[in-house]
């Protein structure tokens, strides 16, 4: 099996001030004599018995912002250079958020064609401040600047990079309004391409093929009239755009008018992830200047532009990595362990389940904790005999009796049980 290299471990001195991150054979050193305890598990971080300060190096922390996913890397400048010392992805919720409140609206819209107590309306009294954002895009952004303040406690954090804008609108509107080739640059082609990926999903728009070099095809060809608009431009495999040369889309797709429908609908719709983060960026920006950081900003296509001139691979985190004009010499390991942080949210607020009618169905217990534990505590359980004796580490969902769920082995009793990180909304994976 492939050795994959290791992230560092957080470190703090004994009066929690965050040290400089240390290699994980260091850290089972410290534990093993002594010297140092586990002061959280997810990320891993140690605090230190009997050290204050110490030395440090500046370290970034960079940040590539996304509709469902948000890649975040540290990265150390060290004097042989920069380097990632630590990384993650961070998985949100906001697709579940959007439905929950979907399903919300549809049970209370139900009430108005029903034999129920008058509710009078509330279109007159209501209005948005200014800036508002739908609780979706809310969730995406704070879920970012939550893990930017947590990553601040534990590392030595200096400065702060994010992409700030997906595309630089500028370098796509000129041949949109104007007719003309585009902006030629150090960028040239990196903006155009990376918007063409996202709006294709990354595969030959003719024959589906993925994982293989695609060109920029034109749906009109040039020699027809077409232009170079974004919404004229596809993508497609050498194969394809061969074999199509210079025919229009509606005779090269005679034979395939479903095909061919899906395209020309999808070269005129908008690209809804890009617009979701979009709406949230100056919010995010705003928000983490606050910190009282430096702020590095960049946009997408020079993050593939850094990408591609080191040759790494396409990776949220290593994205994230190469953030900005500090991204374009940054040493890292493609295959560096990485920690998925997953946002599952607190629970819910309502009182009661309805059913589709919008009855009540049950109600929820008003005690949500139970001998001291909350359902999604991550746990060390020793079992000493039984179906499930050994030593297990999980989260657990509790009863209001003394057998609580494990995940992944079954019911436990509490008296085995001990806390190594109480349910803090979100869940862990090292992949």
């Amino acid at each position: 099996m492939e050795k994959r290299s290791v992230q560092r471990v957080f470190v703090l001195d004994k009066n929690k001030q965050p040290l400089m991150p240390c290699h994980p054979a260091r850290a089972r050193e410290l534990l093993k004599k002594g010297k140092a305890a586990v002061f959280r598990y997810h990320p891993f971080t140690i605090i230190l018995k009997d050290r204050e300060g110490g030395d440090t190096q500046p370290i970034q922390v960079k940040i590539d912002p996304g509709s469902k996913y948000t890649g975040v890397a540290l990265v150390a400048d060290f004097k042989r250079g920069k380097k990632v010392i630590w990384a993650s992805v961070i998985y949100h919720r906001g697709h579940v958020i959007k439905k929950n409140l979907d399903t919300r609206r549809g049970v209370r819209r139900s009430r108005r064609n029903r034999k129920t107590r008058y509710r009078k309306p509330r279109f007159l009294n209501r209005k948005r401040k200014e800036g508002w954002l739908p609780p979706s895009l809310i969730s995406r952004a704070e879920n970012i600047l939550t893990w930017v303040k947590r990553i601040r406690r534990f590392s030595p954090v200096t400065s702060i990079s994010m992409e700030l804008v997906r595309f630089d609108t500028q370098k796509l509107q000129n041949p949109e309004i104007k007719g003309v080739e585009y902006q030629r640059g150090t960028l040239y082609g990196y903006e155009v391409k990376e918007y063409l990926l996202e709006k294709w999903g990354r595969k030959c728009v003719y024959c589906g093929k993925e994982n293989v070099p695609l060109e920029i095809e034109h749906i009109v060809p040039k020699s027809k009239g077409g232009s170079d608009r974004i919404s004229n431009l596809t993508l497609a495999c050498h194969e394809c755009n061969q074999k199509k040369n210079n025919q229009s889309i509606d005779e090269f797709l005679a034979n395939n008018p479903k095909k061919l429908n899906q395209i020309k609908a999808r070269a005129k719709g908008p690209l809804k992830d890009v617009a979701s983060v979009n709406a949230t960026r100056w919010y995010l920006f705003n928000q983490l200047k606050k910190e009282g950081l430096p702020i590095e900003v960049g946009t997408g296509g020079q993050t593939k532009y850094n990408r591609e001139m080191q040759n790494y691979s396409k990776k949220h985190w290593i994205d994230a990595a190469c953030v900005g004009e500090s991204g374009y010499n940054v040493q890292l390991e493609p295959d560096m362990q990485v920690l998925e942080i997953t946002a599952m949210g607190h629970g819910m607020r309502r009182i009661c389940f309805v059913d589709k009618y919008g009855f009540p169905k049950s109600y929820r217990p008003k005690e949500r904790t139970y001998m001291g534990y909350k359902t999604g505590d991550i746990v060390l359980a020793n079992v000493p005999k039984g179906k499930n004796k050994g030593i297990h580490i999980g989260r657990i969902a509790i009863r209001h009796r003394p057998s609580f769920l494990l995940n992944g082995v079954g019911d436990v009793h509490p008296k085995y049980l001990t806390l190594l990180q109480k349910n803090d909304g979100y869940g862990y994976q090292i992949f």
